[in-house]
């Protein structure tokens, strides 16, 4: 092999290094969040009855997630319930706003 052959091979895998590297950190940055996401924007795993991203169909569903920036989950300012009781994400599957 030659040494620019050897060269570009390198240069690769330290290219795909890095690129892992970002995504973890990025991913770090982030955590499920439940109950914050709108009809058909959540992420994954929508609960009973839904498979994977953009399938639950209620807003704010409860045992529904989206990523949302670390350390945001408990403060995000969501409306009020019907009722008027306050509606807070959770880093736990929630028993509310789930589909009839």
């Amino acid at each position: 092999m030659s040494n620019s052959s050897r060269t570009l091979v390198l240069a690769s895998a330290l290219a795909t290094a890095l690129s892992g590297l970002a995504h973890t950190a990025s991913a770090a940055d982030e955590e499920k969040c439940f109950g914050v996401a709108l009809a058909g924007e959540n992420d994954c795993a929508a609960g009973p009855g839904t498979t994977c991203a953009g399938t639950s169909s209620v807003d704010y569903q409860g045992n529904s997630w989206s990523l949302v920036p670390a350390g945001t989950c408990l403060t995000m300012d969501l409306p009020a319930m019907a009722d008027g009781t306050p509606r807070m994400g959770s880093m736990e599957a929630l028993d509310r706003d789930l589909p009839a």
